[in-house]
């Protein structure tokens, strides 16, 4: 991508205005823009990020079994009738539809999924059975805050979980935990981020959060100094000591809440009378499942665990680019970074190539920090005489000096 024809808009001032970190730099090294409070627009390089982070997550989920749908924004108040949740969820979005029926914004899919599947679903053999969607949810917030860390319209991916049995719930939902860390681990955020017991479980003692600690973040968590497991505050008030080792030596830490699992068990399979026919003929109630990651709020929560005093510095497998490669001079310099940008390119590493004519050394490299893309490549009429390139790794401080010849081995 040429710098030059990019869509976006970077603003040197920190913001005055904003409560996290995330906010402030995804704004100004433009990924975002605010439309209204909790309401965002992705730029290019914010959109090219939150499709990695998407990518990642598809990917572990088909890995755990997961079948990739989409179902509907739009929603009848019936379902949600048939749950109790149309009068009960009070951060639904409700509104009038054509002929006056009432529609609601999907808040989460519980109530669209269990009818979908009793579709599918008639014997044991059916089962188990694992949907998931990456799709815009709406939630009527009583308080926007901190950028994408709470938003009112953000993209979830959810996916259920359907059973025979309670023992096969449990099985699948430990291997979830697996799973969820392993995505955490590949966004780049896995050493901050906590098991987290809560209260709330439908059908178990505790529900499970990931929490990823950070200054900015509103939840508070207590960390088992022993075994790593954390609480949240609700159900540090219940227990002295760690439910998991016995261990009443806790941290406490604020944190931001990245995804969650849930054992629903019959909760929105028995209003929907989602059911199958087992072995020996009887007819018995499907046991569901559910689990759940924000993406715009995992992206803030990358942002949060990564930056310095500059601006972003984003993990590879997540950032909009790989390399950005900067010109600095014209003539020779520019037409070697050409052909650098197209050799590059021809061996699929992603590029931002900064030609701008008109910014300084300085700009050009208080941007590219701004942005955070994990490689510098800087050319100039210096580097060209000993045949040459600065390569810089956004995380690091080091400028070395690499044969042009060499980069492509270099990079890769």
């Amino acid at each position: 991508m040429l710098q030059s024809k990019l869509f976006y808009k970077t603003i040197k001032e920190k913001s005055s205005d904003v409560e996290s970190i995330s906010h402030d730099l995804l704004t100004r090294a433009g990924f975002i823009d605010q439309l209204m409070a909790g309401v965002y627009s992705f730029l290019p390089l914010g959109f090219k990020v939150l499709k990695n982070i998407e990518n990642i997550i598809r990917k572990n989920m088909e890995s755990a079994g997961g079948q990739e749908i989409l179902m509907p924004s739009l929603n009848p108040k019936e379902n949600w009738e048939k749950s109790g949740r149309w009068t009960d969820l009070d951060i639904l979005f409700k509104l009038k539809g054509a002929g006056d029926k009432d529609i609601a914004l999907a808040a989460t899919h519980e109530e669209i999924v269990s009818p979908l599947v009793k579709k599918v679903i008639l014997s044991y053999k059916d089962l188990p059975i694992y949907v998931f969607q990456i799709q815009n949810k709406f939630r009527n917030e009583l308080r926007a805050k901190s950028g994408l860390l709470r938003t009112r319209e953000f993209l979830m991916k959810d996916l259920y979980s359907f059973h025979t049995s309670q023992e096969d719930l449990d099985k699948y939902y430990d291997k979830m935990i697996k799973v969820y860390f392993n995505v955490f681990k590949e966004l780049g955020i896995g050493k901050q981020t906590y098991l987290t017991l809560a209260s709330g479980g439908t059908f178990s003692k505790y529900s499970h959060e990931f929490q990823m600690v950070t200054d900015v973040g509103e939840d508070t968590i207590y960390i088992c100094q022993k075994c790593k497991t954390a609480v949240n505050k609700e159900i540090k008030a219940e227990t002295l000591a760690c439910p998991k080792c016995g261990s009443n030596n806790f941290e406490e830490k604020k944190a931001v809440e990245v995804g969650n699992i849930f054992k629903l068990g019959t909760k929105y399979s028995a209003p929907f009378d989602l059911k199958f026919r087992d072995k020996d003929g009887t007819e018995k109630s499907v046991i569901m499942g559910c689990y759940g990651i924000g993406l715009g709020r995992a992206m803030a929560g990358i942002v949060e665990a990564g930056h310095d005093d500059k601006g972003i510095i984003w993990p590879k497998d997540v950032a909009p680019f790989l390399v950005h490669l900067i010109s600095i001079g014209e003539g020779k310099v520019k037409t070697t970074a050409e052909k650098i940008y197209q050799e590059l390119q021809k061996n699929n590493i992603q590029v931002l190539y900064d030609d701008r004519q008109d910014k300084s050394a300085g700009e050009k490299f208080a941007e590219a920090d701004l942005i955070g893309i994990p490689y510098r490549v800087v050319i100039s009429e210096k580097t060209l005489a000993k045949n040459s390139v600065e390569l810089k790794e956004r995380s690091k401080s080091a400028v070395k000096l690499v044969k042009i010849k060499d980069l492509i081995k270099t990079l890769k």
